[in-house]
């Protein structure tokens, strides 16, 4: 009796550890839709908090309490869009910016540096400043 009593104890403590996991997953993946500025978890809704605790205390999965803000709110209220449709775009759209971020940083990287342009010396005999001649006399003269 006495092993009974334990076995019933302890599977009563996994259960609820695993239904507070459960809830803080939930939490964190719903948007607070009093100002849809954060999760849940995060904004700390004390209504959705509760009305999901009890939703997972009557057996409701993940899903089917996800199912259901869903038809509330819509899939606003999710904090990672489900990946179909247009929302798929969320998921593509930032690893093709990296990926073509990372193929023009390497090409400027092999890109030569072109020293043809640069000049190699500057020429005191450069004759299209006015009055070249006379600015160098006068300079020689200070001198």
């Amino acid at each position: 009796m006495k092993k009974l009593l334990t076995f019933l104890t302890l599977s009563f403590l996994v259960a609820s550890s695993s239904n507070e996991e459960l809830i803080i997953d939930l939490e964190q993946s719903l948007m607070a839709p009093c100002c849809w500025s954060g999760t849940v978890y995060d904004h700390g809704h004390s209504q959705l908090e509760n009305e999901i605790r009890s939703m997972v205390d009557a057996g409701q999965t993940r899903q089917q309490v996800l199912d259901h803000y869903v038809r509330i709110y819509g899939e606003r209220i999710l904090a990672i869009p489900v990946a179909q449709g247009f929302n798929v775009m969320a998921w593509v759209v930032p690893v093709m910016i990296a990926i073509a971020a990372l193929i023009i940083f390497g090409l400027y990287l092999r890109t030569p540096k072109n020293e043809e342009n640069k000049p190699t010396h500057v020429s005191s005999e450069d004759t299209s400043i006015p009055f070249n001649d006379q600015i160098e006399k006068e300079l020689q003269e200070m001198d």
